[in-house]
């Protein structure tokens, strides 16, 4: 089987095998203690070859083209000296794991925290990282989701400009740091998720077109050139990225991808890329004998990408639903710019919590044209939702997080539609104390020209949201310093009680039957456009769980009527242990009484017909 890049055959030996049908020769040169440069053989396909014997690990190499051009390889594991210099050989088989019990966590139980590893710390690395796992233990997180670290060029970027897909980023700590802190992860139990990129690559230090066809014409993504999945030298492009995945999975123990913007994967073969990279990580998984999972981002609302093989679906695990954060985010800020055209009425976040897709083959008025499709038949587990993310948060034009466009009540009523909904709950990193610091674009390109190009793009991708002012300036250092985390807040005032809350929310979703095993059958929503208030009841065998969320600026009083039995008040945002007024819910609701709601609060009630109290005890 043909193993793209480098590994070690033996002790101090290694192969070399580098996809390059566009040349007629090709060379590669080694450095470190024993210099040398020799030539590669060409077998088929246009597959170069090389075994060399006297190759410590660490030792730089480069592929040398006709004409004398140096070039990195593009299957580099680690480029320590930037993009456009040398490739560093890596042996895998040197760490030494202490995650042998490691057993992985089903996606449907997974509480994600995503991160950048560059501003989750001032000091922007894997080993920073390390440091703070135990407070988002604490806080009830089990999943990291870390943005790209595949190598890209300087020191400060989101990651979707990466141009070695299977190196990481020196700055970050390199492959070592990136070992060390998913042992971590797993001795405490805690899974990893790593962002990949397989729509584009970034501008600055691709070189991959020198050696073949990765690129094709006959498509456009929104940043640049497109991916060959399907047309000429498709197969061994396909193969590239496969064995990418599988990289990540062998060589440093990732428990699952993010698959980022698979809609912008334009591939019209028969058996499409996304199908086959699941098949092959279903063998991987099989073989490694523990789950891995391959969860998509898409904007296309389309239940085909996680629906099984044998539906003829792709047989992705899980997928990311925009429609859930553009829901709640159009009632809590009121905004209709852009895409929230479509959303900002409360049967909207209703049919989101039901349904998981608001558009499922609706008209929508953003796009002009129906979108979507039902996706009733897949559980609640397979759709990962959130009230902020990287994109959401950072494509905005200031950066500006939800604590800068919301009051503190309406953090917390958000809160409670992340964690308690029946869907995978993704926390971006600061969401839970309130972080406030922006998050915004940033890169460190050495290309003026491509430099003036990125700010003149994010200018214009503004302008459907009628946002004005100046774009903060993607190259300057002080973009980076802003979006790095406060931690320091986590602790005081606000930001402590909101992190209290968050860690209450997570503790009650672990712990209350109702909520837990969702299942589409068990769940009623209902809303009222008129009073702001929506309801939803959950439940399980004898134990039910009822959660009313008021999105009225003022205090709603619900009539009797609708319920049977005596209901327990479990909790409810407007608390003064929470830093709200003070909640006026009723402690006991009966079918005769009234339910008195705060403005912008959420209250959750919880009955069991067996006459046991949720959290113990007698009712």
């Amino acid at each position: 089987m043909i193993r793209i890049g480098h590994f070690y055959y033996t002790f101090e030996t290694c192969d070399f095998c580098v996809w390059a049908p566009r040349v007629n020769s090709l060379e590669m040169k080694l450095e470190g203690e024993n210099p040398r440069r020799l030539a590669m053989q060409r077998g088929q396909k246009g597959y170069w070859h090389a075994r060399v014997e006297k190759v410590k690990p660490g030792t730089e190499y480069c592929y040398i083209l006709p004409g004398g051009i140096e070039r990195p390889d593009p299957a580099s594991h680690f480029q320590p000296q930037g993009v456009h210099a040398c490739s560093q050989t890596i042996d895998h088989s040197q760490y030494t794991w202490q995650d042998a019990s490691w057993k992985g966590i089903p996606v449907a139980d997974m509480i994600l925290y995503e991160l950048h590893v560059g501003t989750f710390t001032p000091a922007g690395t894997f080993a920073a990282v390390i440091g703070r796992l135990e407070e988002l233990l604490q806080l009830g997180v089990n999943a990291l989701e870390i943005m790209p670290v595949a190598a890209f060029p300087g020191e400060r970027n989101w990651g979707y400009d990466g141009v070695y897909p299977y190196a990481v980023q020196t700055s970050y700590g390199g492959p070592g740091g990136l070992k060390r802190l998913v042992d971590a992860c797993h001795q405490k139990g805690m899974a990893v998720i790593l962002d990949v990129v397989y729509n584009h690559l970034g501008p600055e230090g691709n070189y991959l077109r020198e050696f073949a066809p990765y690129f094709t014409d006959h498509y456009q993504t929104a940043w640049g050139e497109a991916l060959n999945f399907d047309a000429a030298g498709s197969d061994e492009v396909r193969l590239f990225f496969i064995q990418n995945a599988l990289h990540w999975f062998k060589n440093y123990h990732i428990d699952g991808l993010r698959l980022d913007a698979v809609h912008a994967i334009t591939d019209m073969s028969a058996n499409p890329f996304l199908a086959e990279l699941a098949d092959e990580v279903k063998t991987c998984a099989r073989e490694m004998g523990r789950d891995l999972w391959l969860i998509a981002e898409s904007d296309l609302n389309d239940a085909r990408l996680i629906r099984p093989r044998e539906l003829n679906g792709y047989g992705l695990h899980a997928t990311w639903s925009d429609d859930y954060h553009h829901a709640l985010h159009t009632l809590l800020t009121g905004e209709q710019d852009g895409y929230y055209q479509d959303f900002g009425l409360l049967p909207h976040l209703a049919k989101a919590m039901k349904n998981s897709y608001v558009y499922d083959w609706q008209y929508s008025a953003y796009r002009q044209r129906r979108h979507g499709n039902d996706c009733s038949d897949r559980p609640p587990g397979q759709f990962v939702v959130f009230i902020q993310n990287h994109d959401q948060t950072g494509n905005r034009m200031l950066g500006d997080r939800l604590a800068r466009l919301v009051d503190f009540e309406s953090l917390k009523l958000a809160a409670v539609a992340l964690l308690l909904s029946p869907y995978v709950p993704l926390i971006f990193m600061g969401e839970e104390y309130g972080e406030d610091a922006p998050f915004q674009y940033f890169v460190s390109h050495s290309d003026p020209g491509l430099l003036e190009a990125v700010r003149r793009g994010r200018q214009e991708e503004f302008k459907s949201f009628g946002w004005r002012g100046d774009v903060p300036d993607p190259a300057a250092e002080e973009t980076f310093q802003q979006s790095i985390l406060r931690w320091e807040k986590r602790t005081r005032g606000q930001g402590g009680l909101l992190c209290n809350f968050y860690q209450r929310l997570l503790t009650l979703r672990k712990t209350l039957p109702a909520l837990q095993n969702p299942d589409r059958s068990r769940i009623n929503v209902s809303a009222d456009q008129a009073t702001g208030v929506l309801s939803v009841r959950r439940w399980l065998g004898p134990e039910q769980a009822l959660i009313f969320y008021n999105f009225n600026r003022a205090e709603m009083v619900l009539p009797e009527g609708g319920r049977e039995g005596s209901w327990n008040k479990v909790l409810d945002s407007a608390d003064r242990e929470w830093g709200g007024p003070g909640s006026e819910a009723n402690l006991c609701l009966t079918a005769n009484q009234n339910l008195r709601l705060a403005a912008r609060s959420a209250v959750l009630y919880c009955f069991s017909k067996t006459g046991t109290h949720p959290m113990g005890g007698e009712k």
